[in-house]
Order: structure tokens, then C-alpha cells, then sequence
């Protein structure tokens, strides 16, 4: 710091750190960058116009934002991905992003799938009035979750389960269309020309350990949000058809031991109507509360509600050193003794024994449901490069323009590590504020 104030560059330090927008493990790169004017007419390269060294940088590297949407990695680059999430699920509830305002008044329901029992947990039941070990649990008490009896809890069909939870719901996608189309009098091939399902879902992990999908599912027309639905579409239509879907719906896994698995989605399955974008004394299950519902989860994985690992492990003495509950110590020790099996090797459970063997998605959706976090990004990117240029005092470049010149960009960047010196960390939290919040829709306007 000394240093770098002496030679004047601390400002340019704190210009660089201003650009990571808070990230507290960004991924550091040598090498350079050179631009050049490219006559699109002759083919010519002219002379550079621009160069980039990491040496001359003053953090000495190129530092990029990790982008890791785990809170515990890295919570404010997790924020922008929450919100990010929030926009999408937002835009395919009441328009907005691409979307038409009419999408909302398409029949949409909010649907929770969660996973068979593998034995009795803590829990803090509604119907009675304690736990089954007869205590009564506060809501962070770190039992919760965990078994009555480890010794005779099903971890191997845990985790099994796990492995093919986004397979289930994929049979599940399928079997839904196929009783929509049952119900409105249609050959599922005729389905396809009057309707269309979209959804957007995300995975959460319950405290036992076992992932359950949230789902936003909308019946449209044949485009998509686009078109408006058949009027034969209602809500009521549609939840009967998820309830059936859901509960014909198993994938058949694999044999171990002379067992056959088989895994179906549980019976607690919860299928509420969306109705309005706007509180109805708080009766209705509203755009907003749906949206803010599935965007926190985006950003949680199974550390967050198990109190395992947030990172993949190369041996298992790894989990001799590690900070993890006894479940989850015994969830990752079933991944990785079935990992070592060749008929499992394609489920890559010890690759996956941090997730406690799910290596799906976490937030997923159908291509027509909405816009993309792609999308959103490059959005943000192109807001941001418009703003430092008329800072600079540039004028901004039109894409529709025609022009006989271009850009032509030489790099050559090689990882170089993570994170930040404990200067530039300090740095760093002086120029961050606190934007993260709790719930706050508010938040996303």
C-alpha cells in the first residue's frame, strides 16, 4: 500500500477494485490484451490502438469478478445473481423483459416437490405438538434435520435420490403434458399445436439433506408466453394434471445388493394458485412473493441447510479437517463408498459428494418460460461500458451504424490464482456498501 501510494498508483488500484462491484474472490489472470483497426473493406490490421499488460496493472494481474452465485463463496456477486433470478422468474409471472403484460393472466400455479422419507428425522411437526424424540425444537436448533436413529437411516437411497432427482422431474415434465392433453380431449401430438408448458424452477435442500424442487409452471400457447391459452386452460385444469403427473412419475435406478431402487417424489406435494401481482390481504399468493421466494434459494446450496461443504473434495481424510455435521459426514461418506462402484461411475457421486450427490442445475427453465440470465447480463454489461464511456467523454458506438472499420482484439490471459491481498480486501470493504438484503423485493426495482 506504502508502495503503491508512493508511486502514485493507488488510485488506479482503487479504479480497479471499483470494477469487481464488491467481489471478495475474484480470479486473477496474466498476461495482455491488444486491440487493433480492422479495415473490414481491405482486410488490413492498422496499428494498435489500445494495450493491456498485467504487469502494469497495479494489483500486478487482471482481476475479474468470480461470479459465483454460492452466498457463502462470495455474497455480493450471489446478490446480483438473486436478483438476476428475481427479473427472470418476475418477467415470466406479468410480462416485462420480452414477455408481453398479458402472461399474467395465463393460468400459473407454484408448485414444491419433495423427496420420500429415508427414515425418521427431528422435525418440528404442525400437527403435533414435539418432535418424536419428545422434545419440542426451536426453529435453529442444529438437530433438526438429522436422524432419530443414524444407524438405521437410508443414507444410500439419500443419496441415490439425489443422484436422480433431475431425471425424475425431467419423467415428471413429460407425464405433466401428457395428462394436460388427456384432460382437454387431446392426442398429446394435437397438445402441441394448442399449448405449450413453460416453468422455471430452482433446487433447495431440506435439512435432512434431500433436494426438492419450487416451480413456477405456466400453461400457454402454442408459442409460448406469446400466444394466449386455449380457453379449455385454467388453473384448476393444470394443478389437477401436476398432482397426477407427479404422483405417476418414478425413475428406476440403479441395483446395489441385490436392491433395486426406484425413486418417486414424496407425498407432501403443495400446488398453490398464483392469482395477482398486487396483496389481497395477504389471502393471495402473489408474482412478487413467488419471485422473492425462488430467487433466495438460487443462491443457497446444501452448506447452507446441512452444514456441509461449499467446495468439491479430492479425498475423503479432506472431511478429518472439516467443519461438517455427523449427517452430513455420513451423506458425503455414502457418495463416495457408492462412487467407487463401475456400475455408478456415470452418476459421478464422489465428483459430487459435496452436493451430497446432486449435480443438477440449481435454477432451470423451459427456453419459451421467460428471458435469460445471459440475456440479463449482457444487458448489465452494455449499461455499464455506456456509462464509462460517457464519463470519459466518448461518444457511444452504434451497432446499426455502417462502417467501414472495426476492432480486432489479440489476447492471451493464464489463470493465476483467486482472491485478494489483505490490502486490497481492506480496500476493497471500504468501497463496497452493504446492498445485500434479507427478503427485499424492494431491492429489485
Amino acid at each position: 500500500m506504502g508502495r503503491l501510494a508512493r508511486y502514485g498508483q493507488l488510485p488506479g488500484l482503487l479504479r480497479q477494485l471499483g470494477s469487481l462491484g464488491g467481489c471478495v474472490q475474484p480470479i486473477r489472470l496474466d498476461g495482455h490484451r491488444t486491440a487493433h483497426r480492422l479495415d473490414t473493406t481491405t482486410g488490413e490490421i492498422g496499428p494498435a490502438i489500445e494495450h493491456l499488460s498485467s504487469a502494469a496493472l497495479p494489483a500486478g494481474q487482471l482481476l475479474v469478478r468470480c461470479n459465483n452465485r454460492r452466498t457463502t463463496r462470495c455474497a455480493t456477486c450471489a446478490e446480483t445473481y438473486r436478483r438476476d433470478t428475481y427479473h427472470l422468474i418476475t418477467a415470466g409471472l406479468r410480462g416485462g423483459k420480452g414477455n408481453p403484460e398479458d402472461v399474467s393472466r395465463h393460468p400459473r400455479v407454484f408448485a414444491t416437490f419433495t423427496a420420500p422419507s429415508f427414515g425418521p428425522v427431528h422435525n418440528r411437526p404442525g400437527n403435533r405438538p414435539a418432535c418424536r424424540c419428545g422434545a419440542v425444537h426451536a426453529a435453529d436448533d442444529p438437530d433438526l434435520g438429522t436422524p432419530l436413529d443414524p444407524e438405521r437411516y437410508d443414507y444410500e437411497a439419500a443419496v441415490l435420490w439425489n443422484a436422480h432427482a433431475g431425471a425424475l422431474w425431467r419423467r415428471f415434465s413429460i407425464y405433466l403434458r401428457r395428462e394436460i392433453a388427456k384432460r382437454a380431449g387431446l392426442t398429446q401430438r394435437a397438445f402441441r399445436r394448442f399449448a405449450r408448458v413453460s416453468f422455471a424452477k430452482v433446487a433447495e435442500y431440506q435439512r435432512r439433506g434431500a433436494v426438492h424442487f419450487h416451480a413456477v409452471i405456466r400453461l400457454d400457447g402454442p408459442d409460448g408466453g406469446a400466444t394466449p391459452p386455449p380457453t379449455w386452460a385454467s388453473a384448476e385444469l393444470l394443478t389437477d394434471a401436476i398432482r397426477a403427473a407427479a404422483t405417476t412419475a418414478e425413475v428406476f435406478g440403479p441395483v446395489v445388493g441385490q436392491r433395486a431402487h426406484s425413486f418417486v417424489f414424496g407425498r407432501q406435494l403443495d400446488v398453490r394458485v398464483i392469482r395477482s401481482a398486487d396483496f389481497d390481504g395477504g389471502t393471495e399468493l402473489t408474482d412478487r412473493a413467488v419471485a422473492g421466494y425462488i430467487a433466495k434459494y438460487a443462491t443457497k446450496g446444501a452448506e447452507t441447510a446441512t452444514g456441509t461443504l461449499d467446495r468439491r473434495i479430492r479425498l475423503l481424510a479432506e472431511l478429518d479437517h472439516a467443519e461438517i455435521t455427523e449427517h452430513a459426514w455420513r451423506m458425503i461418506r455414502a457418495c463416495w463408498e457408492l462412487g467407487a462402484r463401475q456400475d455408478l461411475e456415470h452418476l459421478r457421486l464422489r465428483a459430487w459428494a459435496h452436493m451430497l450427490g446432486f449435480r443438477g442445475h440449481f435454477s432451470t427453465k423451459t427456453r419459451r418460460y421467460s428471458t435469460t440470465l445471459g440475456a440479463l447480463r449482457q444487458a448489465r454489461t452494455a449499461w455499464q461500458r455506456l456509462q464509462t464511456a460517457t464519463a470519459r467523454g466518448e461518444t457511444p458506438h452504434d451497432p446499426g451504424a455502417e462502417t467501414k472499420e472495426t476492432t480486432l482484439v489479440l489476447a492471451h490471459w493464464a489463470f493465476a490464482g483467486t482472491g485478494l491481498t489483505a490490502g486490497e480486501q481492506w480496500l476493497n470493504d471500504a468501497l463496497t456498501p452493504d446492498t445485500t438484503s434479507t427478503e427485499g423485493e424492494t431491492t429489485h426495482a
